[in-house]
């Protein structure tokens, strides 16, 4: 078309100049150039503009992310050079592809920055009030262990965080509002402490826990305060959660007490055990809880990996905990392999009263009666909002 007019124009031209043969001749000339412009431009401006060409973020509409909060990100639709402007790729996009906006790896409510800007992530790593930032972590501990605490347990905590190394970070969550008294011992004054009244270890999970403020650590332990350790190493036992592939796991418990669980007990000569054989009737699966696949959630021990998908499991008015360890197993896979006891470190689970004397004495009942009527309670809530979930997903995703 470009060629067409050109040749137009510049025959007029031609023509308004008095029409002479030598005139002619020229814009004939000028004619044919026009129309080999025209043509070579033609070939060469559909390549040049759809390869070249890479679209500006302002020109495309970003999406709401917040019902994408924990989603991996995703390519946009890209416009293909074969199928035309309306056409949408499903090809995995090039590593040189600038025309996809990774809007989608950015946080909820970071939209708005620049990527390089975005801190995604915290810690509980301690800082200095001066120098050069760069300069304060001269160590990082790779985990972290969480003990829920009453002062009067104090002399048991010592003992216990004497078995982990420095290479643990130590959080402790006070359910009692004292924490300047642990400064007795020497390694309370590098820990964390976070203190709130008459709260339950899981009630400090979910709000103190998030996946992106423990994500540099490879290994999370939420303890009880309660627990025995002279048969116990931290180091050690990671070596065989390693070994063996548990991504979620506890501490094999002392066979002479008294146990809810077969599949807690310690097996004598064993390393690590993944599965029991309960009395008949109590298994309806034996790759299923309490056979297999299943851990208590006295002194649970998780990688960052597992934990980041069991935080979102935590119901966050659901504070006790009972039946969530039933189904931890939704988080790994396959979980009858991936979740196992560690015997050759074990423990014993001393049961102190603690926080279950924090209750109200109602009609007459001891404290720790309504703590533990709520306790079931939260057992069969929890069961139900976990049948419900997924039977909606089951009929979202087409299922009867």
């Amino acid at each position: 078309m470009l060629s067409g007019k050109s040749a137009k124009k510049m025959g007029n031209f031609s023509h308004s100049a008095g029409g002479t043969k030598h005139g002619g001749t020229r814009g004939i000339i000028t004619t044919l150039i026009g129309i080999f412009f025209g043509f070579f431009l033609g070939l060469s401006f559909p390549m040049w503009s759809l390869n070249k060409f890479t679209l500006s973020s302002s020109l495309l509409p970003i999406p709401d992310l917040s019902k994408h909060d924990n989603q991996q990100m995703r390519p946009l639709p890209q416009v293909s050079s074969e199928n035309g402007c309306n056409s949408s790729s499903t090809e995995a996009p090039k590593v040189n592809d600038t025309s996809k906006i990774l809007v989608q790896s950015k946080p909820r409510g970071a939209e708005k920055l620049p990527p390089g800007i975005i801190a995604a992530e915290s810690d509980f790593y301690l800082r200095r009030l001066f120098g050069d930032p760069k300069e304060d972590l001269t160590f990082k501990q790779r985990y972290l262990v969480t003990f829920t605490v009453g002062y009067n347990q104090r002399n048991n905590i010592d003992a216990v965080v004497k078995k982990f190394s420095e290479n643990f970070t130590i959080l402790l969550f006070h359910y009692d509002g004292r924490t300047t008294e642990w400064n007795e011992f020497e390694w309370a004054k590098r820990a964390i402490h976070v203190s709130v009244p008459k709260q339950t270890k899981w009630w400090y999970a979910k709000r103190f826990l998030h996946p992106d403020i423990v994500a540099p650590y490879e290994y999370i332990f939420i303890w009880d305060e309660d627990l025995g350790v002279e048969h116990f190493d931290a180091e050690e036992y990671l070596k065989l959660v390693r070994k063996h592939g548990l991504e979620i796991s506890q501490p094999g418990l002392e066979p002479d007490r008294k146990l809810n669980w077969l599949m807690t007990k310690r097996i004598n000569g064993s390393e690590v055990h993944k599965k029991v054989e309960e009395p008949p009737g109590r298994c309806r699966d034996p790759h299923l809880p309490p056979c297999a696949a299943f851990v208590e959630i006295m002194a649970p021990v998780f990688t960052r990996e597992a934990w980041r998908c069991i935080w979102y499991l935590l119901q966050n008015d659901l504070v006790h905990g009972w039946g969530f360890d039933l189904a931890l197993r939704k988080c790994v896979e396959p979980a009858h392999e991936k979740i196992g006891v560690v015997d050759a470190q074990w423990i014993v689970h001393q049961s102190f009263p603690s926080l279950g004397n924090q209750g109200v004495s109602r009609n007459g009942s001891a404290p720790w009666q309504g703590v533990r009527d709520r306790c079931g309670k939260e057992w069969a809530m929890f069961n139900s909002r976990l049948r419900d979930a997924e039977i909606a997903q089951e009929r979202a995703s087409g299922g009867p």
